[in-house]
This record gives C-alpha cells, sequence and structure tokens, in this order.
C-alpha cells in the first residue's frame, strides 16, 4: 500500500501528498466521523435513500414572550397588565387589521407578525401549546436552557446529556452518518454525549479543500488500494464530496412559492429542507434563533418582537411550503427556555417569567388547536413577580414526538426519571 505520491497541480507544480495529511488537511472538515467510519459517504450512497421521520427543533434563545406570540384577549387581565404592550382583539375595529391579533379559537389570539402561518394553524399543520416550561425557577437564561436541552426537570446537572444524544444512544441499530445535525457554531446542549451528530455553521463550508483535476484524480490514486479505515474513509470521503459537489447546496432552487428569509436563521432552514429532500438520511436537526430577552422596549405590532417573530414566521413558512410531500414524515417543534412576566415593566418590555409557548407543526402534530392547560394570569404569584404559570411540562411533548414520530419507544432512556403523562399536541402512535 502506498504512503506516499506525487500529484500534479494545475499549474504543473508537483508537490508529495501523504495519506493522513491529505485526509487531515485536503479534505478539511470532512474527518469528523473518523470514528464512525465513513459519515456523508454513507448518507450519499445510501441504496435506500432515508425516508424514515425527521425531527426538526429549533430553540428561541433568550427567552421569547408566549404572551404576545399568542395571547389570551379573551382574558381582561392581559390587557390591564400589560397597557402598553397589549395587542388589540382580533374584533377591535379601532385598530388597523395588522395592529390586531388573528383568532385562532375564540379565547386565543396569534400575534400578527406570524399571519403567514395563519393557513397553517387552520389546516391543522400547526398548533401551540401555551403555559409550558420546566421546573426550572431560577430564571436564568444558562440555567434555564441547559435545564431543557439536557432534558431535565429543574437543574441542568441532573443530566450529563442532551435528551437528544439520548434518542440517538438509545436506537443504535440507526447508524445514518448525516442522522443529527446542528446547524450553529458551537454545539447545542441537546447533543452533548453523542460523538456522531455534525455540528456545522453551514453546509456550503463543508466541502474538499482543493480544486484542479489533477488533484483529485492524485487523492483518487492515493486512496484506491487497501481496505484499511483511511483507504476506505478516503474513498468515501471523496466520492460524498463529489455527490455535494453535483447536489451543492449553494444551487438549491427551493419549491416554487417558498422564500426564506435572508438572514442566518433563514438559511439555515433552507440547508435543513435541502437535507430533507436530498435523501441524506436526517433523523434530527437542531437550530436556533436568538435575541428573545426582551426587557426593553419589546414592542407590540412594531419593533423588537415583530422583526424576530417576521423572521420566525417567514421561515417556518417557507420550510412547511418547501418540504412539500415530504411535510408527512417532518415534524418542527420552536421552544424557548421561559416566557415573560405576565405585567410589563416600566421599560416598555418584560422580564424573565416562567411559562411559555411552544410552536409545533408538521407530522405527528395536532394541528389547529391551542393546547394546554391555561391557568389564568395574575399580577402576583407565588414565588414569582406574576409568572404564567407552567402546566404542561415541555418533556412530554417531546417525549410523544420521539414515541409516536420518530419511533423510539425508549422513552425512559431519553428522559429517565420523568414521569410524563403525554401531551394532547401529539398525535398517538
Amino acid at each position: 500500500m502506498r504512503d506516499w505520491i506525487y500529484c500534479d497541480g494545475d499549474g504543473g507544480d508537483r508537490g508529495l501528498v501523504n495519506r493522513r495529511t491529505a485526509l487531515a488537511a485536503g479534505i478539511g472538515a470532512a474527518v469528523w466521523w473518523m470514528g464512525s467510519r465513513t459519515a456523508f459517504a454513507q448518507a450519499a450512497l445510501r441504496p435506500d435513500r432515508s425516508d424514515g421521520p425527521v425531527m426538526v427543533v429549533v430553540f428561541l434563545r433568550g427567552g421569547a414572550d408566549g404572551l404576545n406570540i399568542v395571547a389570551p384577549y379573551e382574558e381582561e387581565n392581559y390587557y390591564r397588565l400589560r397597557p402598553t404592550l397589549a395587542i388589540a382583539r382580533p374584533m377591535d375595529r379601532g385598530k388597523p387589521q395588522g395592529e390586531r391579533l388573528i383568532d385562532l379559537d375564540g379565547f386565543f389570539g396569534l400575534n400578527p407578525s406570524l399571519a403567514m402561518l395563519e393557513a397553517h394553524f387552520k389546516e391543522g399543520r400547526l398548533g401551540f401549546v401555551h403555559a409550558c416550561g420546566s421546573a426550572d425557577a431560577t430564571r436564568s437564561h444558562f440555567e434555564a436552557m441547559g435545564t431543557m436541552e439536557r432534558g431535565a426537570e429543574s437543574k441542568p446537572s441532573q443530566q450529563l446529556s442532551g435528551w437528544i444524544a439520548r434518542h440517538l444512544n438509545s436506537t443504535p441499530d440507526r447508524r445514518d452518518p448525516m442522522r443529527a445535525v446542528a446547524l450553529s457554531s458551537v454545539t447545542p446542549d441537546s447533543l452533548l454525549g453523542n460523538t456522531s451528530a455534525l455540528t456545522i455553521n453551514n453546509l456550503e463550508d463543508y466541502r474538499l479543500g482543493i480544486e484542479g483535476a489533477h488533484s483529485i484524480r492524485a487523492l483518487q490514486a492515493l486512496y484506491a488500494p487497501g481496505d484499511d479505515i483511511l483507504s476506505v474513509a478516503g474513498r468515501d470521503t471523496i466520492s460524498v464530496l463529489d455527490t455535494l459537489k453535483r447536489l451543492d447546496p449553494r444551487k438549491y432552487v427551493p419549491r416554487e412559492g417558498a422564500t426564506y428569509p435572508d438572514t442566518a436563521f433563514g438559511r439555515s432552514m433552507k440547508q435543513v429542507a435541502f437535507l430533507v429532500k436530498g435523501g441524506f438520511g436526517l433523523e434530527v436537526a437542531a437550530l436556533d434563533l436568538g435575541g428573545w430577552d426582551s426587557h426593553v422596549a419589546q414592542g407590540n405590532t412594531s419593533g423588537w418582537l415583530t422583526n424576530l417573530l417576521t423572521e420566525l414566521g417567514g421561515a417556518v413558512h417557507a420550510f412547511l411550503h418547501d418540504l412539500g410531500s415530504e411535510a408527512r414524515r417532518v415534524s418542527l417543534v420552536v421552544q424557548t427556555e421561559f416566557g415573560r412576566t405576565n405585567e410589563e415593566n416600566s421599560g416598555f418590555g418584560t422580564d424573565h417569567g416562567r411559562g411559555g409557548v411552544m410552536l409545533l407543526a408538521g407530522a405527528g402534530v395536532e394541528g389547529g388547536k391551542v393546547h394546554g392547560r391555561w391557568p389564568g394570569l395574575t399580577s402576583v404569584r407565588r414565588g414569582g413577580p406574576g409568572d404564567l404559570d407552567v402546566t404542561t411540562d415541555y418533556r412530554s411533548v417531546l417525549a410523544g414526538l420521539v414515541r409516536n414520530h420518530l419511533g423510539n419507544h425508549n422513552v425512559g432512556d431519553v428522559f429517565p426519571g420523568a414521569r410524563l403523562a403525554g401531551s394532547s399536541a401529539v398525535k398517538s402512535g
């Protein structure tokens, strides 16, 4: 077996190439899967092209204000506690349509910035869970996010690994190398404890770090002989990156009518659609959208929150439309670490609270409803400065999708120690 070869560059230069340095330097990011053999290559070459269930998890970091995303317009306390932030009732003709809530069920109304999602709700493709969250009462972003992403009850230290990682580890027979992808600059806590998940900012960065036909042929010759792990990984890497170059996420054209926001989050959602429709074996994708910590100048139908909701709603709408027939196997979960206080503060914003809203869409979801037991709003609450009570454990929603949509009945391994009653927001298996 050859360990070194000379290769001609396009400019005629000759250089000595080593198998290991070529794999490490020439192929760059592609070596992440060496522990699981051929990763992206297996995905590109899988004979069945994978048409299994997919779960997309979006985390709104900062504590999104659920009370102005899905507002209880029939509760008078909502308007009393939020004199400047509350959004007008759907029937309030004194306000233009774009400044009124969109009626969902006669009690709750949708923020008008999410008007593009109304049809998905009315047609049963999308729903919400209100007053949901964890038992974490620290009101710390770090603690609350860690709690949720690790699938714990109230303290991140209760679990050393993430809930997605435990799902992956509890179903080891599923070995697709692109099975779990985080489109992020850092690995989220939900994936801690699984070594096969890929974390990458952008699929466009996942490519061969050399150019030129001579160099490619040299690499092909370099890895042609042998059955050792470097030879197999090298050959499959070249084949897979050639497939990626041919499919090229930069040239991906969404389904007609699907226009993603031209933002980092919008582009990430577009790339998830590319992976789903391209048959790469994707099962779980994790994304995040930050900036929801609206202590000051939050706004109601314009400003900070409106801009974020417009971006979120536009990306979700484009994603659901873009999937087309593939939507039958994709579920989408949007969650946040906690909600905001019932009462607005002196800075025309809201502070860290407890209960929040989850958005669910796609396969396995009981859409067209606002789920959960509504606890009502109060100005003063035991143990907190006017928080919305948590009446639905976020884990009951996630566990329902893991079991009934992803088909993993080892829910006790994914959420150990949790006593979960299930959620009406998830269709029974």
